[in-house]
């Protein structure tokens, strides 16, 4: 699988990440190893978790990912061949309540996800969401000290708006300490409702995508971007997932889904992978993460890779999504 580098860190990684978030849960354990070992052979080595995945399924505490993924990388010996990355910050603690991001609940949120991962260091190291109560300023200070300590290499952010992730770096670069070098936010082709109610996740917006294409010192990492299987769907709307159709079911998606099921028929691919190939040709950074269940699955989502979208094809995917009726005609 062919590498990209990530922001400014000088590390090169995989042009797909694979997303752990049901390994342990609703993927069990044969399955998870099954997939992990199906990413490793056609060449990836990135991996996604983060230390909640996936508290909010009956029966799960947030431990499972984590685990499973150390269950995994101690049978297969091969945790240096890998760049490995978790969260912090959205564990919770009691009812309605989150470990949040301060200096103290950082490190030890990274202490607990080293035991379950089976390794003595992360490569990167999110914070999962953009707690306001807790001052980005000792958060990155904290960040800094496990830089130091060498228990982190590198930082990212999640979740997280543009003016605060250039304020994260001012500060870092300010006090000479490591930058966030990543930014995971929600990303699809289809868009949200400006109404939607998103909770605390942040959806790439046209703001951010030129920030990072401008400075190329940020990589955005997309997550979520099959909408849970939505590009199979007949139509935007989905009677049977009301959640999604409160987000996404509007005239503009209609247009889109419309279009990129075409681009879809004229390849004899899958929308699926129409999806992360428009994600692949923007001129910002991007690596889309792989969220899947089944080596079928995989193996679709890893076909994107080969892939190639024309100039032409991802300007009209492009009109589409903003209405631009000439290229429609």
């Amino acid at each position: 699988m062919v590498k990209i580098g990530l922001g400014n860190s000088g590390v090169e990684v995989s042009k797909m990440c694979l997303g752990t978030m049901y390994f342990g849960s609703r993927v069990d354990e044969r399955r998870s190893f099954e997939l992990m070992d199906q990413y490793r052979e056609a060449g990836g080595s990135f991996l996604d978790t983060s230390n909640n995945y996936c508290f909010w399924l009956d029966g799960f505490i947030g431990d499972e990912s984590e685990t499973t993924i150390g269950k995994w990388m101690k049978e297969r010996q091969n945790r240096n061949d890998l760049l490995l990355a978790t969260k912090c910050g959205v564990r919770p603690i009691g009812k309605d309540t989150f470990e949040g991001l301060s200096p103290k609940a950082v490190t030890a949120a990274l202490e607990n996800s080293l035991k379950r991962l089976k390794t003595d260091y992360i490569d990167l190291y999110y914070i999962h969401v953009d707690w306001r109560e807790d001052p980005l300023e000792k958060t990155l200070e904290a960040l800094s000290e496990l830089v130091k300590a060498g228990k982190i290499r590198h930082i990212a952010c999640s979740n997280m708006f543009t003016w605060r992730l250039v304020k994260a770096k001012e500060i870092s670069r300010r006090n000479n300490w490591p930058e966030f070098v990543g930014i995971q936010n929600w990303y699809s082709y289809l868009k949200p409702r400006d109404s939607a109610d998103l909770w605390v996740q942040k959806f790439v917006n046209e703001e951010l995508l030129d920030y990072c294409e401008t400075e190329g010192d940020t990589t955005i990492l997309a997550y979520t971007s099959t909408l849970g299987g939505m590009y199979l769907w007949d139509s935007v709307y989905e009677r049977n997932h009301p959640a999604l159709n409160n987000r996404f079911f509007s005239e503009d998606n209609e247009r889109r889904f419309s279009m990129i099921k075409e681009i879809a028929a004229n390849h004899e691919v899958s929308p699926f992978q129409v999806v992360f190939a428009w994600l692949l040709k923007h001129k910002a950074p991007i690596i889309p993460i792989l969220g899947v269940s089944s080596t079928k699955q995989l193996t679709d989502n890893l076909a994107s890779l080969e892939l190639k979208l024309s100039d032409d094809e991802f300007e009209r995917m492009n009109a589409a999504a903003f209405n631009k009726k000439e290229y429609l005609n």
